[in-house]
């Protein structure tokens, strides 16, 4: 259930966040005279939440294996679309105030923003998405606590973001806009670098190879990417000092009672806000670090084995890897990336060869637990009859020959596969 929660989250809080934000500051106010335009934000969720899916269904039944020759040109075309988004934020208020005399400026303005929105979550959903295929374990019924426990996670895990999402919404009309203008410019900029350090991945598997600074600023950003979805939340932080300064700020005593009322409500309004936005950001960092530490600190995958490789061709021998558990090997492919495969003697005499990775759960890995070989990311247990098979969280198969005590395999093969490492 926490595996669950803590994959779910870390890909939807952004997203959801993205178009609370942006919804926020490109909103003309009170008032049933709103541009069309004002629709295309809903609409773009809508086309990239349609086009995550059917993504996700693709590359869940193989349709689609090399996932970044879809990645890189959309990522590419996301960075853009946050450039211009965050241009946009930066002029809202003058965008949204007498939005009459310059409508076409707002409606392309809406459009931008819809295009952002629409890559952003066909980007960011997918791999969320590919969690449902990882709920039932093989050859188990669907009804078991088990499964409805992942269920409860993953669905915990995206009702939070939302939640967090709507949470710091109620600041809207205590913050100021200009709060909600910085904090709004700083979530599209934060998307803008996770797309670029996605692009620069692609980039560094085969494309080019970077060195130096530029290197070491990847990986940082690679290793601290759950800092920058909590950035994410914490930027909101922002709006909640100003939302608390403007309720302190208010006099507790108008003209009126009538308005000694609105005063009284708005001043616990605006610190209500404040200080839920707060919690809420709180336990963004305790789900993205305690919560993530405690689904992690258990597993380590062993080491890779030794094997011979001439000539093209990886040799494992059949003793090396006859006691039924799981042999873990390294290979480093033509174009750098770093690679891992298992084998496994399954029932019947049979091996189960394939990568150290799976289509929904990426390069993550497995290992071995009470006879079992469970996916290192979502903890699914993986039946060993269908190792070597394609679907699930099964590992992606290779192809490979038996015989004369030895199995073989082209390096030509584990090359055309480096993509699911990158």
């Amino acid at each position: 259930m926490l595996n669950q929660f803590v994959n779910a989250m870390p890909g939807t809080l952004p997203v959801a966040l993205l178009v609370m934000s942006l919804g926020v500051t490109l909103d003309i106010g009170e008032g049933r005279d709103k541009p069309a335009s004002a629709a295309w934000r809903r609409w773009g969720l809508i086309i990239g939440l349609l086009a995550a899916i059917i993504f996700a269904a693709a590359r869940a039944t193989s349709i689609i294996n090399q996932r970044s020759a879809v990645n890189f040109p959309v990522l590419l075309a996301a960075v853009i679309m946050d450039i211009a988004t965050v241009a946009i934020v930066i002029n809202s208020r003058r965008l949204t105030t007498r939005w009459q005399q310059h409508a076409g400026l707002l409606h392309a303005a809406n459009a931008v923003a819809a295009l952002c929105i629409a890559l952003s979550v066909f980007y960011a959903l997918p791999d969320v998405i590919l969690q449902l295929t990882a709920f039932v374990e093989p050859g188990e019924s669907p009804f078991t606590s088990d499964m409805l426990l992942r269920a409860l996670g993953f669905l915990l895990g995206i009702g939070a973001s939302i939640i967090v999402a709507a949470i710091c919404r109620t600041m809207r009309s205590t913050a100021g806009q200009p709060a909600f203008t910085f904090a709004t410019a700083v979530v599209v900029a934060l998307t803008a670098i996770q797309h670029l350090t996605a692009i620069l991945q692609i980039a560094q598997g085969g494309m080019v190879m970077l060195h130096g600074t530029v290197f070491r600023m990847l990986v940082w950003l690679i290793n601290h990417a759950s800092w920058l979805i909590q950035a994410q939340a914490w930027v909101f932080a922002v709006p909640a000092i100003a939302s608390i300064v403007a309720g302190m700020r208010m006099p507790s005593h108008g003209v009126d009672a009538a308005q000694d009322r609105k005063h009284r409500a708005f001043r616990r309004h605006a610190i209500a806000a404040a200080v839920w936005s707060l919690i809420a950001m709180i336990g963004v960092s305790f789900a993205l670090t305690v919560g993530v530490a405690a689904t992690r600190q258990t597993v380590t995958l062993s080491p890779p084995e030794q094997y011979s490789l001439k000539s093209g061709v990886a040799t494992i021998t059949v003793a090396q890897v006859a006691d039924g558990h799981l042999h873990r090997f390294q290979y480093k492919a033509k174009d750098g990336t770093v690679m891992r495969f298992i084998i496994i003697k399954k029932n019947g005499g049979a091996y189960g060869v394939g990568l150290d990775a799976c289509e929904n759960c990426g390069d993550a890995g497995y290992y071995e637990k009470d006879g079992k070989i469970i996916c290192k990311k979502c903890d699914v247990a993986i039946n060993l009859a269908t190792i070597g098979f394609k679907g699930g969280c099964n590992p992606v198969p290779l192809p490979y020959q038996a015989g004369g005590g030895k199995i073989t395999i082209q390096t030509a093969d584990l090359d055309a596969l480096s993509s699911h490492f990158q």
